[in-house]
């Protein structure tokens, strides 16, 4: 999730700024004090976030040309993040500012995009894909039920053992937002860095529809319901699927600013608005990072032919 995050805002303000852009003396509100223009409008928006949203629509632009994310692409990494949120992903694009699930699709297809450039010189080998399909294990559905301490933990085990439904129990007992929804956490991976790993290594030692013992995580005391466990699928069939998992694995921002930097020269963008000149300037002067390693040997190669200092000769 966190992935997308810090973008949205900043996607929010992207779409009000071209909304606004033409017919600029239209009013759009009226009051007594006095009507405001399209034109006034564009202008704060351009003054509080234009160079992050002129970089954000150029790098778009400029993407859009050379590459390519089918609706299939998208509709796929949108149901992940929906499996992985669960009940939350409406509350998340609320918070993070969009409107609607649309304008989301459209920040995830330049996240797609951006790695499409990113990764397109990163190579994997067939042995490193095997390795990575082996010892990944398909993500589960869980729900949980969290509480302080052990004696209720058990407590909620006997009435689950005797018949009690985990949705009513997790409402009555859990003491996180999950209880609102049954206690339903949605879609979790094992190799996820965010999740408990005493949580991780509990739920997938169960079996689908089974429920576990109490666990003890450092958040408390949870029962564990695994909702689906799906059998591992075929090789053949998320060999292409796991290659890019593993390109994209091997990004970091060092090598996705290179690869916009590569994108926008090979597109010659040029900023008309002399206000916005520099909306791209990070990312065209952004260093190489072959130029710092060779900055650095230089500088060891300096350092051992310098003179000596008295202190050192003596």
């Amino acid at each position: 999730m966190k992935k997308w995050v810090l973008s949205l805002t900043l996607a929010a303000g992207v779409v009000g700024l071209a909304a606004c852009s033409g017919n600029g003396g239209d009013t759009i509100a009226k009051s007594k004090a006095g009507n405001v223009t399209k034109d006034e409008l564009y202008e704060s928006m351009k003054e509080q976030i234009g160079d992050q949203a002129l970089q954000q629509l150029v790098i778009e632009k400029v993407l859009n040309k050379e590459y390519k994310v089918s609706d299939k692409e998208l509709d796929k990494e949108l149901k992940k993040l929906k499996d992985q949120l669960g009940p939350q992903f409406e509350m998340q694009l609320t918070q993070a500012g969009f409107k609607d699930e649309d304008a989301f699709r459209d920040v995830l297809r330049l996240n797609l995009l951006q790695q499409k450039a990113a990764t397109k010189d990163i190579k994997v080998t067939d042995e490193e894909v095997k390795e990575y399909y082996e010892q990944k294990e398909p993500d589960i559905d869980v729900n949980h039920i969290i509480v302080k301490d052990e004696k209720t933990a058990k407590e909620v085990k006997k009435k689950l053992d005797n018949g009690e439904k985990f949705a009513d129990l997790a409402k009555e007992y859990s003491q996180d937002q999950s209880a609102q929804t049954g206690g339903e956490l949605g879609t979790i991976s094992r190799d996820d860095p965010q999740m408990d790993e005493d949580f991780k290594k509990a739920a997938f030692a169960l079996k689908e529809g089974e429920i576990s013992d109490p666990v003890k995580t450092q958040f408390g005391w949870h029962i564990i319901e695994v909702t689906k466990k799906p059998k591992k699928e075929a090789y053949d069939k998320v060999k292409d699927e796991y290659t890019q998992e593993l390109k994209v694995s091997k990004l970091d921002q060092d090598s996705v600013t290179q690869a916009m930097k590569r994108e926008l020269k090979k597109a010659k963008v040029e900023i008309k608005d002399k206000d916005l000149k520099d909306a791209v300037a990070p990312i065209l002067d952004a260093p190489n990072p072959e130029d710092t390693t060779d900055d650095l040997k230089s500088g060891d190669n300096k350092k051992d032919d310098a003179p000596a200092t008295d202190k050192e000769e003596k």
